[in-house]
């Protein structure tokens, strides 16, 4: 009996402190803390799960302003020439519908890449063939930035857009004979992400 009163004590302090932090919080449905950040660094968390490696900076411009500067790099090379080597940067200026870091924004990004892709994937063209060059473009995204706790948070991004392709086209075997050259024209997605975020200042 004396346990089970000990458990119920526990138990009612416990919820009532997480009602006071609950409360504590409500006061950041806006911001993140006062003031608000200037810096973060983040990671998408897509690109880790297919072998990307990724890290983004994000500086606050003004209230409703801010520059995101993504970098993914992929420098694997695999058995039978399958290789999954890019480059690609794309920042991004957003506006922050309520303010920085918090909530809905809008953004518009540009992208350069360079590439040498071949023998892997879902993709039939690539399964087959290693294609090597680089791309440039630009597009529009939308996203979510939702709190975490006053240092870390997450936010999902997608975008669209259109990108400029300069392509070599070679047989799948190391060293294959190269087959065509030229250039093509993307217009679709050409970002996604869920991103990891820690607020450094």
């Amino acid at each position: 009996m004396r346990n089970s009163s000990i458990f119920i004590v526990i138990l009612v302090f416990s919820l009532a402190s997480g009602v006071v932090r609950s409360q504590e919080l409500s006061g950041y449905s806006h911001r993140l803390y006062d003031p608000i950040p200037h810096f973060s660094i983040k990671s998408n968390l897509l690109y880790d799960a297919v072998l990307s490696l990724n890290l983004g900076v994000e500086f606050k411009l003004s209230k409703r302003y801010t520059l995101d500067i993504p970098v993914s790099y992929n420098s694997f090379s695999f058995s039978n020439n399958r290789k999954w080597k890019h480059l690609l940067v794309q920042p991004e200026l957003r506006y922050w519908l309520c303010e920085s870091f918090s909530g809905h924004f809008l953004g518009i990004h540009g992208h350069y890449g360079e590439y040498n892709v071949g023998n892997i994937g879902p993709l039939k063209a690539t399964r087959h063939h290693r294609y090597e060059g680089w791309l440039a473009g630009g597009g529009v995204s939308w996203g979510y930035h939702w709190l975490l706790s006053p240092r870390w948070s997450m936010e999902f991004t997608i975008g669209f857009g259109y990108a400029y392709i300069d392509y070599e086209k070679f047989e799948a075997p190391k060293c294959g004979l190269k087959l065509d050259e030229g250039t093509t024209h993307y217009v679709g997605p050409t970002k996604i992400g869920l991103n990891l975020i820690y607020f450094l200042k």
